[in-house]
């Protein structure tokens, strides 16, 4: 391999690795690192972590402070509403893409799963449930992203789920929340199992509506 390969996968590695970061929470919301605190975080060299840097930059996940430092993107709440209302776009396309086609292939198991955390979360208070939560959550929007079936939408998706990772990270995913969050859920599903794409478009509002007002946005 040469200079040039190796420097290229430094960069790709040290991109999952920043994306890494911001998905757990290592780096959160508003906070400012210089170039320095960054390279060591990531445990990669300053060019590939620079490169890394540009593309978060591109996809408004950090910005960028000449001589300063880099800074992650903050969780207002013009940026939550932004990145809700983003993503309930493209699942309402999703879902009606997915209708129209009849592509509906694994909706059965992922209402188990909403059902299985919904029941669970109502009669416990399991310390791993939060964390399950989000991974289940995911799963839904993930699904209907993928009925998009465009490689620049769902590129565009992608960057907006890293947005809303870190705005996640901000607040736990409380048990009430959970509750609320799969009946929501359910709604879309039940929907989409139907074959109506007026009710699966109104459920995926509905959803983001209820998250707005979870993190207190008008």
């Amino acid at each position: 391999m040469n200079q040039m390969q190796d420097g290229q996968l430094l960069a790709e590695q040290a991109q999952e690795a920043l994306w890494d970061a911001l998905r757990n929470g290592t780096l959160r919301d508003g906070q400012f690192l210089s170039m320095s605190q960054l390279v060591e975080i990531l445990e990669f060299p300053l060019a590939a972590t620079r490169e890394a840097v540009k593309q978060a930059c591109s996809q408004g996940l950090l910005t960028t402070w000449p001589k300063r430092g880099v800074q992650v993107m903050e969780a207002r709440s013009e940026t939550i509403r932004d990145c809700l209302d983003f993503r309930m776009v493209l699942d309402q396309e999703g879902a009606r893409r997915r209708i129209q086609q009849g592509d509906l292939t694994g909706l059965d198991a992922l209402r188990a799963q909403h059902e299985t955390l919904r029941d669970a979360a109502a009669n416990s208070t399991a310390s791993d449930l939060p964390p399950q939560a989000i991974g289940i959550d995911l799963s839904l929007h993930d699904y209907l992203a993928a009925g998009l079936n465009n490689p620049q939408l769902a590129a565009a998706y992608s960057a907006n789920r890293m947005r809303m990772a870190i705005i996640q990270n901000v607040r736990p995913f409380l048990q009430v929340r959970i509750v609320s969050a799969m009946e929501e859920h359910l709604a879309i599903i039940k929907a989409l199992q139907s074959g109506d794409t007026t009710a699966a478009t109104d459920a995926i509002r509905h959803h983001c509506e209820q998250t707005l007002q979870w993190w207190g946005v008008d």
